[in-house]
């Protein structure tokens, strides 16, 4: 009996870690002080059921797309400053990031998200004994994500 999964990554060595991405500002600087971030993308649909089926399907409501980070308090950064500015301004800081994970071959996906604003809660300071300072943040990107780049196997 031969392999039944031939789309299974055989050679692990192409597998791509934490260590292989990164998150950069706009203008393409590396955020250094980063240690980890995610984007997720919420999808939400309506129920919509026909008359005389059985069926019931899903359509297209809103697409709506997070990004958190936790960053290591090196030293006080535009995030925090813009942050604590709004609340004087009531004007809304609005950054736009990229994350990129590299491939072994030379190729990288890249991501933009536009628009980036605080959304949910922001830690001012977190403070543990025995503990990196670290701030957990939390943005809603107000635009489409673009892809500028594809992994390549």
């Amino acid at each position: 009996m031969g392999i039944i999964n031939t789309q299974a990554v055989a050679d692990g060595r192409k597998v791509r870690t934490g260590k292989d991405g990164a998150l950069y500002n706009g203008k393409g600087k590396l955020l250094a002080t980063v240690e980890v971030f995610q984007a997720q993308m919420g999808v939400a649909n309506q129920k919509y059921h026909p008359l005389g089926t059985p069926l019931e399907q899903e359509i297209l409501d809103s697409i709506g797309t997070t990004l958190t980070f936790t960053e290591c308090v090196v030293e006080d950064g535009e995030f925090i400053t813009d942050l604590l500015k709004m609340q004087n301004t009531g004007i809304q800081p609005n950054w736009k990031l990229q994350g990129v994970v590299k491939g072994i071959n030379g190729s990288e996906e890249r991501l933009i998200y536009p628009n980036c604003v605080p959304s949910g809660n922001i830690d001012l300071q977190n403070v543990s004994v025995g503990s990196i300072v670290k701030r957990q943040w939390s943005l809603f990107v107000n635009g489409a994500v673009k892809q500028q780049g594809k992994l390549k196997a």
